[in-house]
């Protein structure tokens, strides 16, 4: 299957798009202000050292300070008997020490470190402070596997501190171009090391590539087809990396010169703005509802007018297949991580069901992210787990409704009136104003004149005031203000 990748450039943002049989499958979003930060390698500060969580909190210069656990700490692997040790004997308040990013911030959450550092390359990722060198579990060849270990090990020297992994692409890499990674990322390391001993925390020392060209480094596999980017200046500035770092990629860049702006042209924008939502119309007629919330993700599959031209059976097994198919591409396009539930339409068919989660495990093959699913529940859920180390793309583009604070709902407007007259009832035994006026939504005054006219009346005759009615179009339904005259 030919991927390509459109790369849309402004200058307040990049996006990406990655598409696949003409349609978008994944989506990645940069911008200027907040870049991400995996991979990006801090000299940090530990601020508090906590025992019972075996845990600490590290500044490294963001607005949140960052997480480390104990299992992510280096020196507990390094076999020197240290292993084992609890946290509060490896790491002391004020101590500085060289951490990097394994997770953004996320929501309330600080980013997640470690302090075992890890350097990307094209073909490589180098292990400073390990020895061993692993192969891509992609390079499935046991005789390929053994051949490209026994030829890093001879380029790579035994004498030589560090270990690798070697990424698929590698597979047909030359001898060459092994070696310039070695040399690029060795090189990256000793930059690092230097600027540590010379700088004081909170610090940046290294900085991982920017979104267009970890494309070229981290996303194209030897499906992708083309590279449209639609900037001359950044077509230029890619050309030069590519041709400098990754010169078997220059002939898959191509510059985007047409009127109409590009992810128009695709279609990207129009999927976008179907990714933000809650509901996912299937071509059969069915639907999806895709509920995000702080501690797990949901999604709900329904027929909706999707009738069958069989029996009700066939109809589900049908409507749930699809499911399984968009389920996928949804995961992918909202960037959607943690712990997620499936609800497909009761199959009572052993058959049907079996069918349905190996379709989903197909279907979740194409996804590079980590992933772990399980079969059914005895409810009928089925629940998988995404690695998570950015926001969703909701949590990119959207913030929480001023008007709902995030409840998805609101008050009715006659809600709002009888919490309006128990408030008036509440001031009134308070305070001896001459009168009352209520300030509030056009739909709450419109209903008090109408339908709860005679309910207003009464109140008003109870605390012997008058009450007077001020709609207030800025007001949103659930919000009122009482006066005293």
């Amino acid at each position: 299957m030919e991927d390509q990748f459109l790369i849309n450039f402004t200058p307040q943002e990049t996006r990406v798009a990655l598409m696949q049989q003409g349609v978008v499958q994944e989506l990645h979003i940069e911008r200027v202000g907040s870049r991400g930060l995996v991979s990006n390698v801090y000299l940090g500060k530990v601020v508090r050292v906590l025992p019972g969580m075996q845990s600490a909190f590290i500044d490294i210069g963001l607005e949140r300070t960052a997480f480390l656990h104990v299992a992510d700490i280096w020196v507990q692997r390094n076999g020197n008997g240290d292993a084992g040790k609890p946290i509060e004997r490896i790491l002391a308040e004020g101590q500085s020490l060289v951490v990097q990013v394994l997770k953004d911030p996320i929501g309330s959450k600080g980013a997640r470190l470690s302090t075992q550092i890890s350097l990307a390359g094209r073909l490589l990722v180098y292990l400073p402070q390990e020895r061993h060198i692993g192969i891509s579990q992609r390079i499935e060849s046991e005789v390929e596997r053994e051949a490209l270990r026994d030829k890093l090990q001879r380029l790579a020297g035994s004498d030589e501190p560090g270990g690798f992994i070697v990424r698929t692409v590698a597979e047909t890499a030359s001898e060459a171009e092994l070696a310039s990674d070695i040399d690029y990322l060795r090189k990256t390391w000793a930059d690092i090391r230097s600027a540590a001993h010379v700088s004081h925390p909170p610090s940046l020392l290294h900085e991982d590539l920017r979104l267009s060209q970890r494309v070229l480094r981290d996303l194209v596999t030897p499906e992708t087809s083309r590279i449209v980017i639609d900037s001359r200046e950044n077509f230029t500035k890619i050309q030069a990396f590519a041709h400098e770092y990754m010169p078997q990629l220059e002939g898959l860049l191509d510059h985007y010169t047409g009127e109409r702006p590009l992810f128009d042209l695709h279609g990207v924008e129009d999927e976008i703005q179907k990714a933000l939502a809650r509901r996912v119309e299937l071509k059969s007629g069915g639907y999806l509802i895709i509920d995000q919330t702080e501690a797990m993700t949901t999604i709900d599959v329904n027929t909706g007018g999707f009738v069958g031209s069989r029996n009700f059976d066939d109809t589900i097994f049908k409507t749930n297949l699809e499911a399984a198919h968009t389920i996928a591409r949804q995961l992918r396009l909202r960037n959607l991580g943690g712990i997620i539930i499936i609800d497909f339409i009761d199959m009572e068919n052993e058959e049907h069901r079996n069918a349905v989660l190996a379709e989903l495990n197909k279907a979740l093959a194409r996804d590079h992210t980590r992933l772990s699913l399980n079969g059914f529940t005895q409810l009928g859920l089925v629940e998988m787990t995404r690695k998570r180390t950015r926001e969703s793309l909701a949590h990119m583009l959207c913030e929480e409704c001023p008007t709902c604070g995030g409840r998805g709902e609101v008050k009715t407007a006659r809600t709002v009136c009888y919490e309006v007259l128990r408030e008036l009832l509440r001031e009134a035994r308070q305070f001896n104003a001459r009168e009352f006026r209520i300030i509030a939504a056009p739909c709450v005054v419109d209903l008090f004149l109408d339908e709860e006219s005679q309910g207003l009346a009464m109140l008003s005759d109870f605390i012997g005031k008058p009450i007077s009615l001020h709609p207030e179009s800025g007001y949103a339904q659930e919000q009122f203000d009482i006066v005293l005259l």
